[in-house]
């Protein structure tokens, strides 16, 4: 659901998926294995209804195939594995086994695995992770998480990278960047446009054969850093959710995410002994953004209220079918992974509907309530209109019910449906009202408040914000907080910086959290075992992530 890093899933599903199960699946899956993957052939089969695909495996690019189907995690390998539902944890060493911070997350030294090789036989050595930096560095267009690098050299074998500013923030994004080989990538003349269709890498697969519809990867035997059980990846592009669904009740497909109403009755009882789901989450929210640079949004009282009287409780059965993990706090941070940065004054307060309130605030601001019409205080009716693409079913829900919600304040609200490219395009510019749209997430909740409050890439409406800040928020406290907390040089500033920021996202109400981002899948333990869950949350189980190279490594045949 992003327009960059994020490929959480979509309800693009016609409403009768049922029909769907029983019709059978497109032919987008006609290079899938009919008996599934399974442990004694060694394939693990992948699905993702994103539709046919264009042969374009340059990792650096959010809309290549590699990156929307996730398998440029498996071919090129970050330097340290992170843990997005565990962001306080240590990162685990990969092709670095070691790496130390000094001057105030200014300055960081890289020691390599001296193991590591690519898939051609050469080994990988500092001079790759430096080019692989400058090449980010040179070309904004590769640098997705907008790092600032500065100095970038080798000393003594080892990597080290300087920064003007404090990079705490932006920790765990350096470090998980994933390495190219600098005898192939610097022959390229353009690459920002690069399509990258043979890719060489440091990871355990390489890539055997490409269609729109279906990529296959195969296990490397050479590879540096052991052997891997599953020796083929089949990733499958789904023409909707509706197929894809089909594929995972019907074990066509052991893994994937897709958005699906009823979880339980669609893909669960199909096989209850090994279809299996789980979708924790990070901390990144999905929430109504208001265009605060519209009159009357611009009144916070008017946001503050209408976040008042939301029932999350309902967005999270009816809209989102439990799968998106609750949001309980006003603060928005998602529990129990934000539970360390929570504000004292936020410790137990939750997000149970209050219309009295809600209406007693408004009362205070000047608005007025007439024949069951809130008026603004220069005597106009409230109105309002949400926005979001026709077909994401769960987000046309949740504005669904929000717009009951707000009713009871006396707001007229309506449901505007848009292609999704004319409504990447509108909340770019800030021509909404109000739209469902989810956050950054990173190690804190800075890049989740960042995002949505940051007055330093705060754009004038009608000029393209692509770095966030959609709803035009503008407060010079929020703005110098986020900046504090970036540099802080100490655990109670930054700390300080934070519970501002908290405390500021409630009173002013730039936007209202919904759901905690998931980072979630189904899979089947039916042919492979060894999967992250709950009890044993190693990794994120969305096989988008860079974390899916390590669910693989950890796969073993089932018995």
């Amino acid at each position: 659901m992003s327009v960059r890093r994020r490929t959480t899933l979509r309800a693009v599903a016609a409403a009768t998926v049922a029909i769907a199960l029983a019709a059978g699946c497109s032919n987008a899956n006609s290079g899938a294995n009919k008996g599934g993957g399974g442990g004694a052939t060694g394939v693990l089969t992948i699905g993702k209804p994103d539709g046919p695909q264009t042969n374009n495996s340059n990792p650096f690019l959010s809309t290549s195939a590699g990156a929307t189907l996730g398998y440029r995690f498996m071919i090129y390998e970050p330097l340290a594995m992170t843990n997005m539902i565990k962001p306080a944890d240590k990162a685990d060493p990969w092709l670095a086994t070691d790496w130390e911070w000094e001057d105030n997350f200014t300055k960081v030294t890289f020691t390599l695995d001296e193991r590591a090789k690519w898939a051609d036989g050469k080994d990988l050595t500092a001079a790759d992770v430096e080019f692989t930096f400058n090449l980010l560095k040179k070309h904004p267009a590769l640098n997705g998480n907008g790092i600032p690098f500065d100095g970038i050299a080798v000393e003594d074998g080892k990597v080290v990278l300087t920064f003007k500013e404090s990079q705490f923030v932006n920790q765990n994004k350096i470090i998980q960047t994933f390495v190219v080989p600098k005898h192939i990538w610097e022959k390229v003349d353009n690459p920002e446009t690069w399509p990258n269709r043979t890719p060489v890498g440091s990871g355990p697969y390489k890539l055997k054969t490409f269609t729109p519809q279906t990529t296959t990867l195969v296990a490397t035997p050479t590879y540096w850093n052991g052997k891997t059980k599953v020796k083929e990846l089949r990733y499958t592009a789904y023409n909707d959710n509706s197929a894809a669904t089909t594929a995972l009740a019907t074990g066509k497909v052991e893994w994937s995410f897709v958005f699906m109403p009823n979880h339980k009755q669609l893909f669960i009882d199909k096989d209850p002994k090994n279809h299996k789901l789980w979708f924790p989450s990070g901390l990144g929210i999905h929430g109504l953004w208001f265009n605060t640079a519209r009159k009357p949004l611009d009144n916070p009282a008017l946001r503050k209220a209408m976040a008042m009287v939301v029932d999350r409780k309902a967005i999270h059965i009816q809209a989102q079918a439990t799968l998106y993990p609750e949001i309980t706090n006003p603060t928005g941070i998602p529990l129990p992974a934000g539970e360390p940065f929570l504000a004292p004054e936020y410790q137990g307060a939750n997000t149970k509907p209050d219309v009295p309130g809600a209406k007693k605030l408004l009362a205070d601001a000047g608005f007025t309530l007439e024949g069951g019409v809130l008026k603004d205080p220069s005597g106009k009716p409230v109105t309002l209109t949400f926005t979001d693409p026709a077909g994401w079913n769960d987000y046309i829900t949740g504005l669904a019910i929000i717009k009951d919600n707000v009713k009871q304040l006396g707001i007229e609200a309506k449901v505007k449906t848009q292609t999704a490219e004319a409504w990447g395009v509108d909340v770019a510019n800030g021509n909404f009202d109000a739209t469902l749209h989810w956050t950054n997430s990173g190690a804190t909740p800075y890049d989740m408040y960042q995002n949505v409050m940051d007055g330093a890439i705060l754009q004038p409406v009608g000029k393209s914000s692509q770095a966030g800040n959609f709803g035009r928020f503008k407060n010079d406290e929020a703005t110098a907080a986020l900046k504090e907390y970036a540099n802080a040089k100490d655990e109670p500033t930054r700390t300080k910086a934070m519970h501002l920021l908290q405390k500021i996202f409630v009173e002013q109400a730039p936007m209202i959290p919904t759901a905690a981002a998931p980072i979630g899948a189904e899979y089947s333990t039916k042919n492979w075992i060894g999967w992250p869950t709950e009890a044993n949350p190693y990794a994120p189980p969305q096989h988008t992530q860079p974390s899916a190279l390590e669910i693989v490594l950890n796969l073993t045949p089932a018995k």
